[in-house]
């Protein structure tokens, strides 16, 4: 069943500018600008400027289920670049291992990771961040990484291409648990 009319309201904070032009969304905050296209979902998106607030508003018309669920997704993208423009994102990986100590080696001035030693593996592995994401090692804790950024997309990407180079292969993975993982998500800036 279609609905004539599907809305979603997002309320944009003090400080943060959105522009879009032809669903070309640019959002600027304290920490820089995010840019995304979503020209290939077929939605109205305007910014609604009043004196009190400003409020981004997306529409659907004659929307079947999996068109008007677009819309949910569109707010939530356009929420985390505000969120990213704003507080920034913070992903915590932690390296694991039983026997074999996993040494990771940062270059580049925290712009990609080198990874040695793995289950006592010669082979080295390289993962290089994606762009605007910084990775440093821990001071408080041994053997964890901090992945730091604006965009969600390439923190949590830069977070699993670390992870998916330490995949354990053709052992058994319940018995073999090493590798580097996620350990937390959060923001920069903490209120």
């Amino acid at each position: 069943m279609r609905d004539v009319l599907q809305t979603e309201e997002l309320e944009i904070p003090e400080g943060v500018a959105v522009e879009i032009k032809s669903r070309v969304i640019k959002v600027t905050g304290p920490r820089g600008t995010l840019t995304k296209n979503v020209r290939h979902v077929d939605m109205d998106i305007r910014v609604l400027k009043t004196k009190k607030s400003n409020k981004v508003t997306l529409a659907v018309w004659q929307g079947g289920r999996k068109h008007v669920a677009c819309l949910r997704t569109i707010r939530s993208l356009i929420n985390n670049m505000v969120i990213g423009v704003t507080k920034g994102f913070l992903y915590k990986m932690r390296a694991v291992y039983a026997h074999f100590p996993i040494n990771a080696i940062i270059q580049d001035s925290g712009h990609a990771i080198e990874i040695r030693n793995f289950l006592g593996e010669k082979t080295v592995r390289h993962v290089k961040m994606l762009d605007g994401v910084n990775i440093s090692e821990s001071k408080a804790q041994k053997d964890e990484l901090i992945l730091e950024g604006n965009d969600i997309e390439n923190v949590s990407q830069s977070a699993a291409s670390i992870q998916g180079a330490c995949r354990v292969r053709n052992k058994d993975i319940r018995k073999f648990l090493d590798g580097i993982y996620v350990s937390d998500r959060t923001t920069i800036v903490h209120e």
